[in-house]
């Protein structure tokens, strides 16, 4: 709602699950100069003090609405080095997607397994490698079959036209029905910077050991 104003937007998260991460937090873009100081409002609490910090006011007060979003500088800091090394976490990111892509892709036709589709035309952040499963039986299934040789695996979100504030908010939600099926039969694998080819390869191997019935 702060940001409802203000015009095209874009936002990234830097949550721990984010390739860049501090902990929390994220970056807002804006494509309009004007939104600036309107941005710079809400990011400190409120207030001009940024402007203050410029020397364009003699003093700061609050001024509109806001809230404490800054990271601590440590915080900053960790992101700092990680978007400095974008291209090599990206590169990382991208080799461990194509293993997996290539390694389950004869195990994923066989069991009527949809693999993550890249068109032609497109690259993917290389944030994270899901497998759509035939059912929600099947997704649960290969959780637990995971989760058996201790391989973290988790389904991804629930439809936001489902959550409390949305049946709230609009109780003659119209059914998704695409979005229902397709949230109840995904699954993310085990994906982040640091894992390792033999760590990888023991996730496929299990995937792979897996039958949809």
């Amino acid at each position: 709602r702060l940001l409802g104003t203000m015009g095209a937007l874009a936002t990234q998260s830097f949550h721990e699950t984010k390739n860049f991460s501090c902990g929390e937090g994220g970056a807002l873009v804006v494509n309009d100069k004007k939104f600036i100081e309107q941005a710079e409002i809400i990011r400190e609490k409120g207030t001009d003090r940024s402007r203050f910090f410029r020397g364009q006011v003699d003093k700061y007060s609050w001024v509109g609405l806001g809230s404490s979003y800054l990271p601590s500088d440590l915080l900053a800091a960790f992101l700092c080095a990680q978007l400095e090394a974008r291209a090599t976490i990206q590169a990382r990111r991208k080799n461990i997607w194509q293993r997996y892509n290539e390694g389950l892709k004869d195990w994923a036709r066989a069991q009527n397994v949809q693999l993550p589709f890249v068109p032609p035309h497109c690259e993917p952040s290389w944030h994270m490698f899901p497998l759509l499963m035939p059912s929600l039986g099947n997704r649960q299934a290969l959780i637990a079959h995971l989760k058996a040789r201790d391989i973290f695996a988790v389904f991804h979100y629930v439809p936001l036209h489902l959550s409390p504030m949305a049946r709230e908010l609009s109780p003659q939600n119209a059914p998704c029905p695409v979005t229902e099926r397709v949230s109840d039969c995904l699954l993310r694998l085990p994906f982040f910077n640091d894992l390792s080819e033999n760590d990888q390869d023991f996730v496929m191997e299990t995937v792979r050991q897996f039958r949809c019935k």
